[in-house]
């Protein structure tokens, strides 16, 4: 299954997640191990709070980068829980892709009253 295939199949899983647990409220953290519950039900390999240790100029750095969700080592899931939504989110997304080599994140805000309205693709060279 490619990228795109499998960010349809997280997009509904994030809807049901939202449905269950009643919309927005919750602590982004709840959101986030029932999508990861969803996902793996679904079959996909999941990793959630995965840790990426950052190279820089040949030392890695004693503070690595958490990754909310990958699925099938594919795509990046960053979840957000707020009520404002930041661009900050996307660029963040952007970055762990390019760290990673990875091609397609989304980032999903449980914050809004329709997660569907929350969902934002980024893109790195897909």
């Amino acid at each position: 299954m490619k990228e795109n295939e499998i960010s349809g199949q997280i997009v509904v899983a994030a809807i049901e997640v939202h449905r269950t647990l009643g919309g927005p409220g919750l602590l982004e953290s709840v959101y986030e191990e029932a999508l990861v519950y969803e996902l793996r039900q679904q079959g996909f390999t999941v990793e959630r709070q995965k840790i990426l240790s950052i190279d820089y100029k040949g030392i890695v750095l004693a503070t690595p980068l958490r990754i909310d969700v990958t699925v099938n080592n594919l795509v990046i899931v960053e979840c957000k829980a707020t009520i404002e939504y930041n661009p900050i989110f996307e660029a963040q997304t952007l970055t762990y892709l390019r760290l990673t080599q990875m091609k397609l994140g989304l980032v999903i805000n449980f914050g809004e009253k329709l997660v569907k309205n929350g969902i934002r693709r980024v893109v790195n060279g897909l």
